[in-house]
């Protein structure tokens, strides 16, 4: 999906407290956490050490988590806010029938580990059965359109979108799948984590099948021909930079053209089951990728592609099969790829279940108990002063022709933002909760969201959804609707405070807004027009001079190593990157107008600058378990959190701010300061 996050979310996204000090900071009256700083650290050698040195050398990442930071500090508060909500729920408070009675019955169901242990695999036993009498390859592609209906296992995967290139309708928008490691190169690169992965991959595949009931040296054997059926898939798959090229992902193809493009499968069975089979045209995001897994399929073995599909169905249900399933799949997903020693609790599990699944009935509990009216017009007043500030500097862009400033500065005033929660709601009626059955509750809730995006097809683009629920810390943009969006749970302390200095504010989530803002304008969300359209609509020597600021920020990014060996991938984070400097940028401006000509007050000691600066460190402070820095570096489109505040060095505003001069660690030239937007 096109869509532009500001910070990724793991699947084990819900997180405890950390050690107490760090937990409960002595926050300034001015709304910044002051005793977290360390000033001995001179800020132009760590911004964020000296912003934040004291906090994070106290904080100790969670037994349950791979990662700690502010959007995880808070998302915990959003959970337990979400737990209680679920509980009044779940204790009959909730009319029979409403949204409300199938969210508690839904969590219920997923607290009681001894039915669901008393259960055993018989909840699945149907699904695996049917896998087990697959006799043929049609067999097979109906297969795996089907399981496509509770987002199971495929190598072929697909959403319901705007089209790109016709964004007043909706499309089936494809994407590779099929490997159970994060990325290819896991596969086809020998580093020495990497190489470890794969075989505890392997082991992990194996005791998978022994769980089951498969004799070991036949789970081994399985095991091994899955990783080569895998390893075949991950050869022809496209790398996470080439992906993330809107350009070189829109590709249209009809029916037809699967068969002719992408011999091997048996398209038409693989359609109908999926219920696509009245659908003509699609986008295929990486179209050699699709041929080459469907040559793949045709030449595997159907015992192999049997084996390979029961795997990926016990794998997809075992967060919700007894305690032997459970356990094996985290100690793989959990410990191994992202070092974290421990399992959530039950309930922190549930409550994330709870929000997959029925995700807006809880946000519209949640919007109404913890998301005041005064809180919404603070924020709408902050994303309309970030908009005019964009507006004004776009309007003085030195480098761009006056066409195109015109047409971008157009785009900007058609943006629509979206804050704190949907003006409607999404209509669960028609989902079946039933008390005491978490699996087929879970299998239901995934059909309803499939058969809710099928639906679209063929109708008017609903502008008015969203892509994220209320209680989520996080924040996008997306290219098509020509929109950010910015859920209520993100504006909280320390990213937004009613009651802190104006300087922190903007410095938190006036970057945030700033961030999402400015996406519409990094190097892949610049291609769409004021429309939503993918378009050329700049002049070839406004690319051409773009593409000059963006080789800078690759080649400064890349310089980064947040583990030994493993630098930055600067041109897989290169649109993160610029909207953290844009974003940055736009938000300081927006501060420095906010004054109205008048100077800021010192507070504490600290410039209404300083104070600016220190609020955006506060919001990175960070720590990560080498492992999961390992998979972020490798997977993910935004520059580790903990290296984020290094935005700073390109804003001139900050030299003086904090006295940085030559020879210390971030000090940039003049002449090498990235000023893009």
């Amino acid at each position: 999906m096109k869509t532009i996050f500001l910070c990724a979310v793991a699947t084990t996204a819900l997180f405890a407290a950390p050690a107490l000090a760090a937990d409960k900071p002595e926050i300034a009256p001015w709304g910044f956490d002051a005793a977290g700083m360390d000033r001995s650290i001179a800020p132009g050698d760590d911004f964020l050490g000296y912003g934040g040195g004291a906090y994070l050398r106290q904080l100790e990442i969670p037994a349950d988590r791979s990662n700690y930071g502010m959007f995880t500090r808070l998302r915990d508060l959003s959970q337990e806010r979400t737990r209680e909500i679920i509980q009044a729920a779940a204790s009959g408070h909730a009319g029979k029938g409403s949204a409300g009675q199938k969210v508690g019955d839904y969590y219920a169901s997923y607290l009681d580990e001894a039915a669901i242990e008393a259960k055993g695999l018989n909840p699945i036993k149907a699904d695996l059965d049917a896998v087990a009498a697959l006799g043929s390859k049609s067999a097979f592609a109906a297969a795996l359109g089907d399981a496509l209906r509770s987002y199971g296992p495929s190598p072929f995967l697909y959403y319901i979108n705007q089209d790109e290139k016709a964004p007043d309708h909706y499309i089936p928008v494809f994407y590779q799948g099929g490997i159970g490691l994060p990325d290819r190169d896991y596969y086809l690169v020998d580093n020495p984590t990497y190489v470890d992965a794969r075989e505890k991959y392997k082991a992990h595949i194996a005791r998978m099948f022994s769980l089951a009931g498969v004799p070991a040296a036949e789970a081994s054997k399985k095991a091994a021909a899955i990783y080569e059926l895998e390893h075949k898939f991950a050869e022809v798959h496209w790398t996470v930079v080439d992906s993330r090229d809107s350009d070189k992902a829109y590709n249209k193809w009809t029916k037809s053209d699967f068969a002719a493009k992408a011999p091997g499968l048996d398209w038409s069975t693989f359609f109908a089951a999926a219920g696509l089979g009245n659908q003509n045209e699609f986008i295929v995001s990486q179209p050699s990728s699709f041929t080459g897994m469907a040559k793949v399929i045709a030449g595997a073995d159907i015992a192999t592609l049997r084996d390979w599909l029961t795997f990926k169905t016990l794998k997809d249900a075992a967060p919700l099969l007894p305690k032997a399933f459970v356990d094996e799949n985290f100690a793989f997903e959990g410990t191994t790829l992202s070092g974290t020693p421990q399992i959530q609790p039950r309930w922190k599990r549930g409550v994330d279940s709870v929000n997959s699944a029925l995700g807006e009935a809880v946000g519209e509990l949640y919007v109404a108990k913890h998301f005041t009216p005064e809180a919404k017009a603070q924020a709408d007043e902050l994303v309309r002063n970030l908009i005019a500030a964009m507006d004004v500097r776009i309007a003085n862009l030195a480098w761009m022709t006056p066409e195109t400033k015109t047409k971008a500065r157009a785009k900007l005033a058609s943006f629509k933002p979206k804050i704190g929660y949907p003006v409607k709601w999404i209509d669960y009626s028609a989902l079946e909760i039933v008390p005491g059955d978490a699996f087929g509750n879970a299998k239901r809730a995934a059909a309803f969201e499939y058969d809710r995006n099928l639906a679209k097809l063929g109708k008017p683009i609903d502008r008015d959804e969203w892509l994220m629920t209320p209680q989520t810390v996080n924040a996008y943009a997306n290219p098509t609707m020509n929109e950010v969006v910015f859920p209520a749970a993100i504006l909280q302390p320390p990213f937004f405070d009613p009651n802190a200095d104006p300087a922190i504010n903007y410095g938190g989530i006036g970057a945030v807004i700033g961030h999402e803002i400015t996406h519409h304008f990094d190097d892949q969300g610049r291609k769409y027009d004021p429309t939503g359209k993918l378009a050329d609509w700049w002049t070839p020597e406004d690319v051409k001079r773009f593409k000059v600021y963006t080789d800078q920020v690759v080649a400064q990014y890349g310089a980064y190593e947040p583990l030994p060996g493993a630098r930055v991938n600067g041109e897989l984070t290169l649109g993160e990157n610029i909207a953290d400097i844009a974003g940055l940028t736009v938000a300081y401006d927006a501060y420095r107008k906010s004054l109205g000509g008048k100077p800021a007050p010192v507070l504490d000691g600290f410039t209404g600058d300083q104070r600016f600066f220190l609020g955006y460190s506060q919001i990175w402070r960070q720590k990560y378990r080498d492992a999961q820095l390992q998979q972020q570096l490798a997977t993910d489109p935004h520059t580790p959190g903990n290296w984020r505040p290094t935005a700073v060095r390109n804003l001139d505003a900050w030299y003086p701010a904090f006295d940085v001069k030559p020879g210390q660690k971030l000090y940039l030239p003049e002449d090498r300061r990235i000023h893009i937007w």
